[in-house]
């Protein structure tokens, strides 16, 4: 498991440096097999506990930048120039990143871009090249053109392997500060033992870290009020066997767009290994990490429109004679009678506990959502998970045991994201 060291930091104050992060967990029984540096500077003095590898990011040399306006470029149609604020003065930057196309001969932009930017002489990957080589930015001329900078994408900083455009951060990135100050982090990648999967997550660190050192542990905290009507009426549970699911919760909210989440967002999820979607799917994925609970979002009006225009009612049960699913891989299955099924009225919706199905996805036009945090017999979750072929992060949580507890807290904390980064209102309740 991946985890970045300053999301960590939000749940408990940590006064170590990373070495002794990664000590500390290594002798708690959470053993930091390697840290990939992100920006920050390689320990220096001390005795490593772990194998640390990355890049380090100048501080004087990679900073971020405010876009004022893209320009065309004079000689290429596929590349643009931009007014660049460094913080202390504008730079004309040349650079072919796709995703500034959109913005070319706009004029000058009503909300400027932030963007990761290195100075002439900052050591960085090449983008262009496999595997991540080293080289020292140098000026140069292209097409009639002096480039001695650039706007960086995250294969360049060492984030990720995505060279395809440049990163465009979240608007509070100030001009001229230092990336390393903004967004620098160190990866954990730890070793979670299968009687140790409560730790499977970013709170379950940080607890660990809170009993070890005597600091306190905080909660995330809910910041988006629930404004939407009652979620009764709107949706029934039927548990044919609580000995396989224990536990199902349903919330709801409506109104929703999927958005591309904050930045700060999806670099979390990257780091961490997943890939950043939407900001509805990536709401569910982040609260996974963040708390343990794997969660399954419905396109509500999808099971609406399955029911007959009535409200839906979500059934879990074994698979019967013959029943297939085509999961969200785009694989169609033949079913197990021993494998533990979400249903409606009209059939199969998911695989419990392993991959949705795509029937009932959340699709970028979705506007109302019924979002799923259940609790699963783990032994029938690994049954199920050899017969398919299918390893998933939800799976990888739900065959080592999940606390039913999590359940109700999972949905409401992913409510709570979802309405913060996609709008919409939040139903009173649960089901």
């Amino acid at each position: 498991m991946k985890l970045p060291l300053s999301w960590i930091k939000e749940y408990v104050d940590i006064d170590l440096s990373v070495n002794q992060v990664a000590h500390l967990l290594t002798m708690l029984g959470l053993e930091v097999e390697e840290v990939k540096l992100v920006g920050l500077p390689m320990p220096q003095g001390e005795r490593l506990a772990t194998r640390f590898n990355g890049i380090s990011w100048d501080p004087q040399k990679i900073i971020v930048g405010r876009i004022d306006e893209v320009m065309p470029h004079p000689n290429a149609d596929r590349l643009v120039l931009c007014r660049l604020f460094d913080g202390q003065q504008e730079q004309i930057v040349l650079t072919g990143a796709p995703n500034l196309y959109d913005y070319k001969c706009k004029g000058p932009l009503a909300k400027p871009l932030k963007v990761a930017y290195a100075t002439e002489g900052s050591q960085i990957y090449d983008g262009h090249q496999p595997g991540l080589q080293l080289v020292t930015l140098k000026r140069a001329k292209i097409r009639g053109i002096e480039s001695y900078s650039m706007a960086c994408s995250e294969k360049e900083l060492g984030i990720s392997d995505s060279h395809e455009g440049i990163i465009i951060l979240d608007d509070d990135a100030p001009a001229g500060m230092p990336l390393v100050d903004y967004m620098g982090d160190a990866v954990l990648e730890i070793k979670i033992n299968p009687n140790m999967i409560r730790n499977a997550n970013v709170l379950g660190v940080a607890r660990e870290i809170a009993a070890a050192t005597g600091k306190p542990l905080r909660k995330p905290q809910l910041t988006q009020p629930v404004k939407g009507p009652s979620i009764d009426g709107k949706a029934k549970i039927q548990i044919t066997d609580p000995n396989l699911n224990p536990r199902f919760v349903l919330g709801m909210i409506c109104g929703v767009e999927a958005r591309p989440s904050p930045y700060k967002v999806q670099l979390r999820l990257t780091l961490a290994g997943m890939r950043p979607i939407n900001s509805l799917v990536d709401a569910t994925n982040y609260v996974m990490l963040e708390l343990g609970e794997p969660l399954h979002a419905f396109d509500y009006d999808t099971l609406v429109k399955r029911a007959g225009n009535q409200a839906p009612t979500i059934i879990t049960r074994p698979a019967r004679p013959g029943e297939r699913l085509t999961t969200l891989d785009n694989q169609d299955r033949k079913l197990d009678d021993y494998t533990i099924l979400v249903t409606d009225t009209a059939g199969p919706l998911s695989l419990a506990g392993v991959m949705g199905g795509l029937e009932s996805e959340v699709v970028p036009g979705t506007c109302n959502i019924l979002l799923e945090g259940a609790a699963w017999n783990f032994i029938n979750i690994r049954k199920t998970v050899k017969a398919q072929k299918l390893p998933s992060e939800a799976a990888y949580r739900f065959e080592r045991g999940i606390h039913p507890a999590l359940c109700t807290e999972s949905v409401r904390l992913c409510l709570d994201r979802m309405a913060a980064w996609s709008g919409g209102e939040i139903a009173a309740g649960f089901v």
